[in-house]
């Protein structure tokens, strides 16, 4: 049954201590796509912004955590406000919450549900920061996150998954998170980048991964955490929902991965590994909403229409001249879309809901919920999240200097770098040099050699 749902009396559910230590479970692999996530992002940028792209995430999950707690739990699922924003005195400071308090119409606790949604609101702002790369100052990306949470997610969370938010109501399907965390963040990326604008030398200086592993690695991480993300999101195991949801999440990210490959292959002639693991987040990012309303054939064809189209995306920002450095807008966004309007098409009535496809003998009805949705978080979070950036830009400035930024931001927001490249480990490394009397036999060698090193010409090496 639907979270939300209030039952009768007689029928109330009772605790399933099965259910709450597989959604304890969930929450604990969400959990960790955050830092599978700052892996990914990671390996993508240069050397000189690995540490700002892994704090850019791992910071999330001390912001959002504590906000949670305070107050937007009750924001986003709250009952008591209206169709817009929730909220409940119970739930500030969740401090109202009895132990074995359930979830309306599931058979978890309060605290199971409250648990397992924080990880979704940590991850959401954690995947706008991939399109601000190598520019963005921490203090003003740390009060960016908190801002975005409370006036963008939260309402958002309450609108789709809320009871009594207006979308819910309105019957759009989204089963873990296509609007709510994916065209939301989506679009959240894309207003913040058209405020702060490029990165310096895009376009022109090369910014290739640093490190392609690490990519492959963080991939692997949100994939595996990607299960409870959606196969939690039905919150029990008692109908077989979950299941479905959690064999059509595997089906349409390899799908995802074919169809990014495939057309890699035929445009630029090459597979790439970084293809490889887009391709399998694009798959993952659609199959979100539409995995409990489509046959395993069905995320097949989500996946591989994901996979395509959101290859064909990333190119864009090239064309049109907004600089999405990790590419969020691409894969985020346009999954997004893609995956939540495929609901309209292919959901085949049988499992989550009983609203069906345009492919199934539904009509254009789900087809046009699905796009009131999509199109209202669009545009609520492209509009608010760009006038928060500008906010910020127009008080503390929101990039760091030009210099700083092609130094590099890890050493001026950080003082630290990723890498030690010096090769003795820094100045407590054992002395391995000869000792100081052998300088002047040192200084004939080398003096010896400077004729044929002066003819050697420089080779810059671009880290």
């Amino acid at each position: 049954m639907p979270p939300g749902i209030t039952t009768l009396a007689a029928d109330a559910p009772e605790l399933s201590a099965a259910n709450t230590g597989f959604m304890l479970i969930c929450s604990a692999l969400v959990m960790l796509m955050t830092p599978g996530l700052a892996f990914f992002y990671g390996g993508m940028v240069r050397v000189k912004s690995t540490l700002n792209m892994l704090m850019m995430s791992f910071v999330s999950l001390g912001i959002v955590t504590v906000l949670w707690v305070l107050y937007g739990f009750g924001l986003a699922f709250g009952s008591d406000a209206g169709s817009v924003i929730g909220w409940s005195s119970d739930y500030v400071g969740l401090s109202g919450i009895g132990l074995t308090e359930l979830w309306d119409g599931t058979t978890v606790p309060v605290y199971v549900f409250a648990v397992f949604q924080l990880m979704f609101a940590v991850l959401t702002p954690a995947l706008i920061s991939g399109a601000l790369a190598d520019r963005v100052k921490f203090t003003a990306w740390t009060l960016f996150v908190a801002l975005w949470v409370t006036v963008v997610y939260f309402p958002v969370a309450h609108w789709v998954w809320g009871s009594g938010g207006w979308l819910f109501d309105l019957g759009v399907i989204d089963f873990a998170g296509g609007t709510a965390v994916h065209i939301n963040a989506g679009a959240a990326a894309l207003g913040v980048i058209l405020v702060i604008g490029k990165r310096v030398g895009f376009k022109k200086d090369p910014m290739r991964p640093h490190s392609l592993p690490l990519v492959m690695l963080g991939a692997a991480l949100l994939w595996f955490g990607w299960f409870g993300f959606n196969a939690g999101s039905w919150l029990g195991n008692d109908d077989g929902v979950g299941a479905v949801m959690f064999l059509n999440t595997q089906v349409a990210t390899g799908a995802a991965v074919l169809g990014w490959l495939a057309y890699e292959k035929l445009r630029h002639g090459t597979f790439t590994t970084l293809g490889a693991a887009s391709g399998a987040v694009a798959g993952l990012v659609a199959i979100t909403p539409a995995g409990g309303s489509v046959s395993p054939l069905g995320a097949i064809a989500v996946g591989a229409v994901a996979g395509v189209v959101c290859a064909m995306a990333v190119g864009l920002k090239y064309r049109f001249g907004y600089d999405d450095s990790l590419d969020v807008v691409g894969v985020h966004l346009v999954g997004g879309v893609v995956g939540s309007l495929l609901v309209g098409l292919l959901a085949t009535g049988g499992v989550q809901s009983d609203a069906k496809g345009l492919f199934y003998g539904g009509g254009l009805d789900q087809l046009g919920k699905q796009a009131v949705g999509v199109f209202a978080v669009l545009a609520y979070s492209l509009v608010v999240s760009g006038l928060l950036a500008l906010l910020l830009d127009r008080t503390i400035g929101m990039r760091i200097s030009e210099d700083d930024e092609i130094s590099g931001i890890d050493q001026a927001e950080h003082a630290e770098t990723a890498y030690d490249f010096s090769g003795a480990g820094g100045g407590t490394a054992p002395r391995t040099t000869a000792p100081a009397t052998t300088a002047p036999s040192n200084e004939k060698a080398l003096n010896k050699t400077a004729p044929a090193n002066e003819k050697t010409p420089n080779k810059k090496v671009d880290a």
